[in-house]
């Protein structure tokens, strides 16, 4: 009977047999596009920017066979009404998050030739033990809903619930620059602003980090960008965050942006030569006549980095036009960085997503969250047990477990 075992992964000698499992893992059906991922020699480059995580790999003898990653962070799960005083009633008032410490998996691989062995369960029951000692109250996964055999190994054999149904929205970067609207002004905030608009306007949304300060002035987010009523406000009359909140115009919108080419890039394999011809005479078309700006299918069968569009959010009448001039912006911004999608992230619900442009083609309109409670001595307190709580309109995608 072969043993398997588990442990720690040693960056030392185990990067380049992670490597190994990680190719032979990404191939796709004969025939059939596939997305391959290039972690550029850093196995654990999707997870590093997190608060704290943790790889595993399975050996059989000297051979590795799977690899799990694991993170944990504090987010808001629910809210609840904060009172300055005994009379509910209470002018002030206000609704405040609840938070609770929870671990997300990603990266769980297991090599094609040693499948249906557990080494998939024995990895998520170890890298579970990990969220335990270092008290994750929920943990959660993210998968494509027809990938059947990760659905079934979470929720048939480990315990866990589809819980939400995000859309991942994906838009290519063409060769010509897009013009955003002229009815609106466009501010890069300075991370100080943009922490306190958010914990200010979307502390309470599903998901939303805690530590979203560390976010914002890591080096891989790029800025956060506020669009206001044209004639409103300005980069050179900007009055400062607490002056916006105060008395802010009838509608804006801000997003952010996580420079993932500088961590991993992807790569479409399968396609025919046909396609990528095809592919091809869209590129030079839109290069040689930009003024057209013809819609031009982007070079995804070699390496490609993308941005990735975080924190999107607004008020307003006129909040969906100014996330599309936003989304405008963040194309070129992805444009003069190389980059050639930009891609986002959000609930099914999200007010906001006819702002959003993207192709079809590209995107997945249904993505799965399956979500597990990793223990029953917690205090239900303010929400209960998480995973039976509804969905609600917005969420919060942390860019550093994309």
């Amino acid at each position: 009977m072969l043993v398997v075992t588990v442990r720690e992964f040693d960056p030392n000698k185990d990067t380049e047999r992670v490597e190994a499992v990680e190719r032979i893992c990404e191939v796709g059906p004969s025939g059939k596009l596939s997305l391959f991922t290039d972690l550029h020699g850093d196995p654990i480059c999707r997870v590093r920017n997190s608060p704290t995580f943790l790889m595993l790999v399975a050996e059989i003898g000297q051979e590795t066979v799977g690899m799990i990653r694991g993170c944990i962070k504090t987010v808001t799960c629910g809210k609840k009404l904060h009172r300055h005083g005994k009379n509910s009633t209470e002018p002030g008032s206000k609704q405040v998050p609840v938070y609770t410490k929870l671990a997300y998996i990603l990266g769980l691989r297991v090599s094609p030739h040693h499948r249906r062995m557990g080494i998939g369960l024995k990895l998520v029951q170890r890298v579970e033990e990990w969220f335990r000692e270092n008290g994750a109250e929920y943990a959660y996964m993210a998968t494509e809903k027809d990938n059947v055999a990760s659905v079934k190994l979470f929720t048939d054999k480990c315990g866990y619930s589809k819980f939400r149904s995000p859309c991942i929205l994906v838009n290519p970067v063409f060769a010509h620059a897009l013009t955003p609207s002229s009815n609106f002004s466009i501010i890069q905030l300075a991370p100080n602003d943009a922490e306190l608009l958010y914990r200010t306007k979307f502390a309470t949304t599903e998901f939303f980090p805690r530590d979203v300060d560390s976010i914002l002035t890591n080096h891989l987010s790029l800025g956060t960008f506020l669009a206001v009523p044209r004639g409103s406000y300005s980069p050179d009359t900007w009055p400062g965050l607490p002056r916006f909140l105060a008395d802010p115009p009838s509608s804006w919108a801000l997003l952010s942006v996580w420079n993932c080419k500088d961590v991993f890039t992807l790569q479409v394999r399968g396609a025919s030569r046909v396609k990528k011809a095809l592919a091809k005479t869209t590129r030079l078309l839109d290069r040689a006549f930009p003024w057209l700006r013809l819609p031009s299918i982007p070079n995804l069968f070699q390496p490609f980095g993308f941005h990735f569009l975080y924190g999107l959010g607004g008020e307003g009448p006129q909040a969906q036009k100014m996330v599309r001039a936003l989304c405008a912006f963040a194309h070129n911004l992805a444009k003069d960085g190389g980059c050639q999608v930009v891609a986002t992230e959000v609930s099914g619900l999200e007010p906001l997503r006819c702002g959003i442009p993207h192709w079809k083609m590209l995107s997945c309109e249904e993505d799965l969250w399956c979500i597990k409670r990793l223990g029953e001595d917690y205090s239900d307190g303010s929400v209960g047990d998480w995973t039976k709580s509804p969905p609600g309109f917005s969420i919060f995608v942390d860019p550093r477990e994309i």
